[in-house]
């Protein structure tokens, strides 16, 4: 059984890519045959500026492999190392209704937030369903919203199956209803585009001033406060504390008597310290890029020796070949 999961080379991660995407993709490396790639072509949609490109893509490798993700048990690589990928995506999108594509919410969020509307942005699901299908991809893990992609990407599959005969491995969905909705500083969703977020990896200053700045009620330490539960830093302290320590921090706020100050310094702690081992190996990875380089090669060609088998069959089924 074999899982693929394709990671946007945005910049910096945060928290709420950690516990929503990031931690559960990497414990999945236990339970089978795991394939990531890092999606730099699909990055080319949104940003235009290659120093950035190229920053953001060594980024995040190096936050992927510092936060566990294992080479020697998965396959690692970036996305423009096969471009065996561009192929197929041509083949697929010979097939792709116009009507499919225009019903697609990525072209129409992405537009409607000001983002220019291009060739690359339209067919955004055209790509993304060659990179699965290129891989002979059993599961996809989507959140709800990605679930239409998926469903884009099967139905592709699919008509190509009923064109040219059974070639093409139709994958299936895994959508985890389990997965953390981490609250960001001010309350809303952890996002980038609210301006809210809690970095994986930052300057321990900057991240404490973020911490201690969240802004609480008025009500002074002495009061109780029955809506303890509610309460963000309680909130956030449960994803990093051991569930009796968060526990107790929520019963002493409920209780009365214990400050806000405090509270936010024992998140911030728990915080720091659940990260300690994977910002000392990032740091010895940023020291040995070539290693990392290696890695992301070792992964391509990998990932290469499977996409040429799936290529030739495509290929002979289309009569290309």
């Amino acid at each position: 059984m074999r899982t693929l999961t394709g990671i946007q080379p945005s910049g910096t991660l945060h928290i709420g890519n950690y516990f929503g995407a990031m931690r559960p993709a990497i414990e999945a490396q236990s339970r089978g045959e795991c394939f990531y790639f890092i999606a730099d072509y699909h990055s080319m949609t949104t940003v235009t500026d290659a120093v950035e490109r190229r920053k953001n893509t060594h980024g995040i490798a190096l936050d992927w492999l510092a936060c566990g993700l294992d080479p020697r048990a998965s396959v690692f690589w970036r996305q423009s190392d096969v471009p065996e990928v561009c192929e197929l995506m041509w083949m697929l999108g010979t097939l792709a209704p116009m009507g499919l594509m225009e019903r697609a919410h990525s072209y129409k969020d992405k537009t409607a937030k000001g983002i220019s509307p291009n060739f690359g942005l339209f067919a955004y699901p055209v790509l993304m369903a060659a990179d699965i299908l290129l891989y002979d991809t059993n599961r996809v893990p989507v959140g709800r919203d990605q679930k239409q992609h998926l469903e884009m990407t099967r139905d592709i599959a699919i008509k190509f199956n009923l064109t040219y005969g059974e070639t093409l491995v139709v994958p299936e969905a895994e959508i985890r209803d389990d997965l953390a909705v981490v609250p960001g500083l001010d309350g809303q969703k952890m996002s980038k585009s609210y301006g809210n977020t809690i970095d994986i990896f930052g300057d321990e200053k900057v991240l404490r001033k973020r911490i201690m700045g969240i802004v609480m009620d008025s009500r002074p330490p002495a009061e109780p406060k029955p809506d303890a539960d509610r309460n963000l830093a309680v909130q956030l302290l449960r994803l990093f504390a051991p569930a009796d320590v968060a526990r107790d921090f929520e019963d002493r706020l409920r209780a009365g008597g214990l400050g806000y100050g405090d509270l936010k310094k024992a998140l911030f702690e728990h915080y720091w310290n659940t990260f300690s081992a994977a910002r000392a190996r990032r740091a010895e990875l940023a020291a040995n890029l070539d290693h990392v380089h290696a890695v992301l090669r070792d992964g391509a060609e990998r990932a290469r020796a499977v996409a040429d088998g799936v290529l030739a069959r495509v290929r002979r089924a289309s009569g290309l070949r």
